[in-house]
């Protein structure tokens, strides 16, 4: 009789549970719990942040959708989740707007800390941290046997992608914390222009651009919030597309810049733009068209703060080049490309026949043998002066001539 009891009270409650989860994608087994840490998924976009939460320890804890809300704000149907019933489990999915973050309450606190940039110049490098909190509502009594559940959750984006990623552990069953990374390097391009209208992309001829030629660039930023400027911290050319090449020739950081480099507007707006003369790279002698790969690393900025991110001038720090490669490598900044500009040669044109010859090493006289060879022609040229000088004096001295004598022939006038 007891085993009777007992069979009809484990198939009343197993009746129960199945019932509360009628309809929805829920695993009695798997979900008869209060909510934990992974019930929640953040995803930090360059528009959105997207927040699933598991629904069905929702429903084990005899709450529904509808008591879900952001930032406490249960009566603002925009501040509410929707169901997906298309995925196993069910989830609630909520979609903040990051340029309306603060209509349902949360928070974006931006900092500014001193650090090392991509390249370990010093420079002001800001953090934006979005944050808030997703809760059922409190009941109108005094007392509940329902628990509160509270989840939180924050994105951190690194205005120039310098912080790694961190996770938060929860402190009870019924609170989940879940902190996030997001890059907004998705949006942000490097492109050429012709002129300083920036309205016509730079088309590069087949033969390649003429030394001295003025390119214009610009780093725009697409689909992102008003609230963010664009401010170029560090531009620079390669002979490759690899940003950590050893060798590389810098257009401007900070206050340093390159005599031929000119800089229009940066940090005022999502556009950052300058223009340079296009060179060659002395490695590239033997070519007839060298390459030049351009690269900018980029930070955003609140508008309200780009002034202070301003570079001070006499404050810059450089590595050597061999700390640079590393730090490049392993640190994961973003760091925009354009490129190749291919730019010509202007010397004379010759043969292959021509160009090996003056390789040649028996048509390449040392220091020594040009030094021999200058000796000899400065001792022909004394030489033949000195000849010309001696004919000279020579012919100055021819002795006067011999006079007649008395018995010699007479003048016959006078006869």
């Amino acid at each position: 009789m007891e085993r009777i009891c007992l069979s009809l009270l484990l198939i009343s409650k197993a009746l129960s549970v199945t019932a509360q989860f009628n309809g929805f994608n829920c695993d009695a087994n798997f979900h008869s719990r209060f909510p934990a840490e992974r019930d929640i998924s953040v995803y930090c976009g360059v528009q959105t942040i997207t927040l699933k939460i598991n629904f069905c320890p929702v429903l084990f804890s005899g709450y529904t959708d509808t008591d879900l809300a952001l930032n406490g704000r249960h009566g603002d149907a925009h501040c509410r989740g929707f169901i997906n019933n298309n995925t196993f489990p069910t989830v609630v999915l909520f979609s903040i707007s990051l340029s309306t973050l603060e209509s349902c309450g949360n928070a974006l606190v931006v900092s500014s800390a001193q650090g090392a940039n991509a390249y370990g110049n010093l420079s002001l490098v800001q953090i934006g941290n979005i944050s808030g909190y997703i809760d059922t509502p409190d009941p109108p009594t005094i007392i509940s046997y329902l628990p509160g559940l509270l989840y939180k959750f924050s994105c951190s984006y690194p205005l120039e992608y310098l912080v790694n990623n961190t996770q938060l552990a929860s402190s009870a069953a019924a609170i989940s914390v879940k902190d996030s990374n997001g890059t907004f390097v998705s949006t942000l391009s490097l492109l050429l222009y012709n002129d300083s209208s920036y309205v016509q992309q730079l088309a590069i001829p087949m033969a390649g651009l003429t030394l001295k030629t003025r390119v214009f660039a610009a780093v725009r930023a697409t689909n992102l919030d008003r609230r963010w400027n664009v401010l170029m911290d560090y531009c620079y050319t390669t002979p490759s597309g690899n940003p950590n090449d050893d060798l590389r020739y810098d257009l401007f950081f900070g206050c340093d810049k390159d005599p031929q480099t000119t800089v229009f507007e940066n940090g005022k707006s999502q556009m950052g733009r300058f223009s340079f003369e296009v060179f060659r790279f002395v490695k590239h002698k033997n070519q007839k068209m060298s390459t030049v790969f351009l690269h900018c690393v980029t930070k955003l900025c609140r508008a309200d703060d780009c002034p202070m991110l301003m570079p001070i001038c006499g404050r810059k720090k450089r590595r050597d080049v061999s700390e640079q490669g590393e730090s490049g490598a392993a640190s994961g900044n973003a760091v925009i490309t354009a490129g190749p500009i291919i730019t010509r040669s202007e010397e004379t044109p010759m043969n292959n026949s021509q160009l090996a010859q003056l390789n040649s090493p028996l048509l390449r006289p040392d220091s020594v043998t040009s030094a021999l060879i200058s000796g000899i022609i400065i001792l022909a040229v004394m030489s033949a002066c000195f000849f010309i000088l001696s004919l000279t004096l020579l012919k100055g001295r021819k002795p006067p001539p011999t006079a007649l004598s008395v018995s010699g022939a007479r003048n016959p006038a006078f006869n």
